[in-house]
């Protein structure tokens, strides 16, 4: 669980923080949701993920940003629901910063969001299928409609996730997903490659 320890100044300073995201994201046509967080569950309960505390949380995608305000009543998680305005493929580390690498090389990154337990989230305009070589993969978890990814500064057991990449370096245009997903599948056959070398040298 998180430190009990922190400040109560502290702790208003985070929520204050939290909200101000919620909103700016949502002025920003963003479709944020407020999430179960860490600091709220008790006992021995796992807690590895965030999930939208309103069941009816569909029904309020796009939201003003006046009424996203009122919703960060207590320091919620911070989630943008995925597959209208936005896409997320989710990726291991390695993958990612080899995926991070590739983009840079092009000029135009894309929004990169990480999280404390080695999960990279790739942000993206919104794509009806994911292509074949990474939704075959393991590595590789596409979040669409129906889900949700969680955003900085949203806390998990051992640390805050927080952005690699902001979106305001895109200038707040997610780059096409086809354009993402090409790169990670780059990025996924040079792991390939790599993987079979080092196998080769062990067997050698």
């Amino acid at each position: 669980m998180l430190d009990t320890d922190w400040s109560d100044s502290w702790r208003g300073s985070f929520h204050i923080e939290l909200r101000a995201e919620a909103i700016g994201l949502a002025c920003h046509g963003w479709p944020v949701l407020p999430g179960t967080s860490p600091a709220a569950e008790s006992g021995d309960q796992a807690w590895s993920w965030p999930v939208p505390v309103r069941h009816d949380w569909a029904d309020q995608l796009g939201a003003h940003p006046d009424e996203v305000a009122g919703w960060w009543s207590k320091p919620y998680s911070l989630l943008v629901a995925t597959g209208k305005v936005v896409d997320a493929v989710e990726v291991d580390v390695e993958l990612g910063q080899r995926a991070a690498r590739l983009l840079r090389a092009t000029g135009h990154p894309a929004p990169i969001v990480a999280t404390p337990d080695g999960r990279w989230l790739f942000l993206t305009t919104v794509a009806d299928t994911l292509p074949e070589p990474l939704a075959g993969s393991d590595k590789i978890r596409w979040h669409g409609a129906g889900s949700w990814v969680p955003l900085p500064p949203t806390t998990f057991q051992h640390g805050v996730v927080h952005w690699r990449v902001r979106p305001d370096v895109w200038g707040w245009r997610l780059p096409e997903a086809d354009a993402v997903h090409t790169v990670l599948i780059r990025a996924l056959d040079q792991s390939e490659s790599r993987r079979q070398l080092v196998a080769a040298s062990v067997a050698a």
